[in-house]
């Protein structure tokens, strides 16, 4: 069984309650990270689904740039789960998914370093992403952006709105 609960500060628990050997619960989690000016106001939005269980997260802060905010909804997302689970990561950041699966090998082989030898941008919420990625199995699935995907624009304006508020 998975159900979702409330943690601190609004935090989304996942829950698996499954016998011993069973596989891991699969959820499906879509993000989007919003900036006004760039950098600008910024926000991050999710939406995390287990089954027909939904759960809403999203934050926003005063001065960021939207890439940062993109990682920041990954982050949040995989951190809202307790327990490991099978996830179906849905982001329109080519950036986020390309990172992650293409780039980051190398970035850690080099001490951090990019291919041309400079520091790679954003460096603590890679190493934080790569803490939070690791207990799950993540399916990057990317998405095109503001084309009508229904829990993209959802997650869009979740990041919008706190992008305006932030």
């Amino acid at each position: 069984m998975l159900w979702w609960s409330g943690g601190e500060a609004g935090r989304a628990v996942c829950i698996a309650r499954s016998a011993i050997g069973q596989s891991m619960k699969t959820v499906d989690v879509f993000t989007d990270g919003a900036c006004k000016g760039n950098p600008g106001k910024g926000g991050w939005g999710v939406l995390l689904r287990a089954g027909s269980t939904e759960k809403e997260l999203s934050g926003g802060e005063p001065l960021t740039t939207n890439n940062r905010m993109e990682m920041t909804a990954v982050l949040r997302a995989l951190q809202a789960l307790r327990e490991p689970c099978r996830v179906r990561l849905h982001t329109d950041s080519r950036y986020v998914i390309d990172g992650m699966t293409k780039w980051m090998f190398g970035w850690q082989k080099k001490g951090w370093k990019t291919a041309d030898n400079k520091p790679v941008k954003n460096e603590d919420l890679w190493r934080a992403l790569v803490d939070a990625a690791r207990p799950h199995s993540i399916e990057w699935i990317w998405v095109k952006g503001h084309d009508g995907h229904i829990e993209n624009e959802r997650v869009d304006k979740l990041a919008s709105d706190a992008a305006k508020a932030a």
